[in-house]
């Protein structure tokens, strides 16, 4: 028999572009010690539709509801993923793309840059890796990337970099998971990334409950107590979604959770 309390929200965690899921290590310590249940998937970075997909597996094998959460590119994945994912029940985007139907990264990185995708950004972008990949230049990763991050942390950070397919960020979304999701954003107002105004735009259209944090594009890795923050209040704000959707706690009798 089904007891009427609700589940809390599985956290699932999307790393961005010149990352990977090691820099939600943070985060996801202190979520832990809130007593969250938390995944932090590896992000392919080989195109919106292949990255999507995989992030569709990783929902499909969550039993319960989820807050979903991501960073940097990670937001685009994310927005495009969840559009059709029933268990996930709020969204939180970390300095990330939060795209529209038909938007690209480079869409909003053009609009939004003091010069067409920053001279800067474009210099640090070289081939690299399997599938011709694009990595920041590890000279230049600390100034764009990680400028709060201790010059040590920011450089080995630079060195374990992933690149990402370059198709990834031209492809267009589909129709945005934050348009019937309940969303909050954390804006990094020092990202020389991703313009603060362009993480100000997408959070407004969003009308996503905003953050602003005085933070670099690796704010996942400098302000984890703020980033953890924001999702904890994501997850109480929706805690009796799980409810209201027909998630459910085991019963006595060893019933599995479910609609």
């Amino acid at each position: 028999m089904y007891r009427a309390t609700p589940v809390r929200p599985t956290v699932v965690l999307v790393h961005g572009a010149f990352s990977d899921a090691s820099c939600w290590a943070g985060v996801a310590e202190r979520l832990h010690a809130a007593g969250l249940a938390v995944r932090a998937p590896e992000n392919p970075l080989r195109g919106l539709e292949q990255d999507a997909e995989r992030l569709k597996n990783v929902l499909r094998d969550v039993d319960g509801p989820v807050v979903l959460v991501g960073h940097g590119y990670g937001g685009a994945v994310v927005t495009h993923a969840a559009t059709d994912a029933e268990n996930v029940v709020a969204l939180c985007y970390a300095a990330a793309f939060g795209l529209d139907t038909g938007e690209c990264v480079r869409d909003i990185s053009n609009r939004f840059a003091p010069r067409p995708v920053s001279d800067a950004t474009v210099a640090a972008l070289l081939p690299g890796g399997p599938g011709g990949g694009l990595h920041l230049r590890e000279d230049r990763f600390p100034r764009l990337y990680a400028a709060d991050l201790p010059p040590a942390t920011a450089r080995t950070r630079a060195a374990a970099q992933r690149p990402i397919a370059p198709g990834a960020l031209t492809t267009g979304s589909g129709p945005p998971a934050w348009s019937s999701r309940p969303c909050w954003y954390a804006i990094a107002t020092a990202d020389r990334m991703l313009d603060p105004a362009a993480q100000r735009f997408m959070a407004q259209r969003m009308a996503a409950t905003e953050y602003l944090l005085d933070a670099s594009h690796a704010v996942v890795l400098s302000q984890p107590d703020a980033v953890a923050a924001m999702i904890r209040e994501a997850v109480e704000h929706t805690g009796d979604d799980g409810a209201r959707q027909g998630f459910r706690t085991p019963g006595a009798d060893g019933t599995p959770g479910g609609v």
